[in-house]
């Protein structure tokens, strides 16, 4: 490099940028830091010796740096000031003596050490240069052609940097093969040790949004709205959207003239059959259109456990399900409510079951026919905790019940429930309950009972259950869902994390 013209020293380093399209200035520091590398292993690597490349020029100046200090700690880059004085430098402390050091002759040592240094630091600013170029296109659909294909990943060239879509984030048996052109996702720019790294993707959800909004102007122009996207890439996915103009069918907008829109994006996910479903702010007819093509002749919905009963006549059960249930699936996460499917005749057999189970405890508990018992389950009641808090105007009002009935029913269930809880805490007291399980309020007294006839007398024991588990000790009639039963589980876990945060 020393045996470089000076001139001709701007001339690389302005090739170098141009070529590895970063800043001139970033190579010649590279160049400078090379030199006084170089420098330093000739007059010593325990000196402070910097180098300087004039800009405007080439020329290169080598110097010696030395701190004027009170009490010389480290002589190779300290002086003191005494000693400062006796030269007549003229420094303060805090100063330093700066030496110019004669021009050094690259050795082949040298030179190498110095090539290496310039390269990594071009390298270095080449990956900054690619970082801050892609730091703030998340989110973009970018073109890119394929250049290496192994087992885990797929790296791709889009243009001044390098892209890898990871195996989880291809569309499952697509072929590529280098020189593919293919368009991805951009879903994540990251610094790394190894440089920054540009995530790309073809299987997120996200990626299908994108192409819509590439191939349906009115979706680019704000006026139809993606509200929501369910995708099992590279086989199905479900799509829905939204009109802001009441003049403008979102589907048939995203469909295009003979399904040309669609088509564009089928073809780009390798043929992923597309349903395009109408928004609604009606939960139930968004489950409804969600599970297109079924149609389901009756929907309840559990706002509290996030859940919907869809009830299907017994012939599209299948339809509604998909293939390995992938069209519920599908329904489920578009709609973000956990779907259960029924058939008409699953559901009647289902609801009468429940209706037998409650009859047969009204029976037995309140000492009634199973008319009185089966008039009071068609009215909606569950429990003889609701019959024992109910008026007895409320109980009259029950067809075919007159008023002292309804104050025999009251009085029975009062007697009931008051028998009943004296006998659970007297049978929880014989089995020995610990405290904190005695008094969590999330379950009644009757379902803590049942826990400890199961050998469940602690807290923590509770807490170690699965939701299976414990759905399968309370049953159906605490229980609608294991989900609630996981709810229940994570509300006895919670000592546990209030323990962790006071350790």
């Amino acid at each position: 490099m020393e045996n470089l013209p000076r001139i001709e020293l701007l001339q690389v380093a302005e090739n170098v940028a141009r070529e590895k399209s970063i800043e001139k200035e970033d190579v010649l520091q590279a160049m400078e830091e090379a030199i006084q590398r170089a420098a330093r292993s000739k007059y010593g690597t325990e000196r402070d010796i910097r180098a300087f490349i004039n800009r405007s020029n080439g020329s290169i100046k080598i110097q010696q740096y030395t701190e004027i200090v009170e009490n010389v700690e480290d002589e190779s880059l300290q002086m003191s000031f005494k000693e400062a004085d006796r030269r007549d430098l003229k420094l303060s402390i805090g100063d330093y003596y700066i030496q110019n050091l004669p021009p050094i002759d690259f050795g082949r040592i040298a030179a190498q050490t110095a090539k290496q240094v310039i390269t990594q630091k071009v390298r270095d600013a080449e990956r900054q240069r690619q970082f801050n170029e892609f730091k703030d296109r998340a989110g973009e659909i970018i073109l890119g052609t394929i250049k290496r294909v192994d087992n885990f990943s797929v790296t791709l060239d889009i243009g001044k940097a390098e892209g890898v879509i990871r195996k989880d984030q291809m569309i499952p048996r697509e072929q590529l093969k280098p020189g593919d052109r293919v368009r991805s996702y951009i879903l994540e720019v990251r610094e790394e040790l190894r440089g920054p790294q540009i995530f790309l993707s073809r299987a997120c959800n996200e990626f299908l949004q994108a192409l819509f909004t590439q191939e349906v102007p009115e979706i680019y122009d704000g006026i139809i709205e993606v509200k929501s996207v369910a995708r099992e890439a590279g086989s199905r996915a479900k799509i829905s959207v939204f009109s802001k103009d009441t003049s403008i069918d979102p589907v048939g907008a995203c469909v295009g003239m003979r399904g040309s829109r669609v088509q564009a994006v089928v073809n780009e996910l390798q043929g992923e059959k597309i349903e395009i479903i109408p928004w609604s702010d009606d939960p139930v007819n968004f489950v409804i259109n969600s599970l297109a093509p079924a149609v389901p002749s009756k929907v309840v919905m559990d706002e509290e456990a996030g859940r919907v009963e869809v009830i299907v006549p017994d012939d599209q059960l299948s339809l509604a399900i998909g293939r390995r249930g992938q069209n519920v699936r599908l329904a489920s996460e578009l709609s973000n409510w956990y779907i259960d499917v029924y058939t008409e005749a699953e559901e009647s057999e289902r609801r009468q079951e429940e209706i037998n189970e409650r009859t047969k405890i009204f029976i037995e508990s309140l000492d009634v026919d199973d008319v009185i018992a089966h008039l009071m389950v068609a009215e909606g009641f569950t429990s003889i905790d609701e019959i024992a808090n109910s008026t007895v105007e409320e109980l009259n009002n029950i067809e075919g019940f007159d008023k002292e009935l309804a104050e025999e029913l009251k009085s029975r269930a009062l007697v009931f429930v008051k028998n009943e809880n004296e006998r659970i805490e007297k049978t929880l007291k014989n089995l020995k309950i610990k405290d904190d399980l005695y008094n969590f309020e999330t379950l009644s007294k009757s379902s803590i009972l049942k826990l400890a006839e199961n050998n469940i007398k602690t807290l923590d024991d509770l807490a170690d259950l699965d939701s299976e588990e414990l759905y399968n000790i309370l049953g159906k009639l605490v229980f609608n869902s294991e989900d609630e039963a996981g709810e229940v589980i994570m509300a006895a876990r919670q000592h546990w994390f209030n323990e962790e945060k006071t350790d």
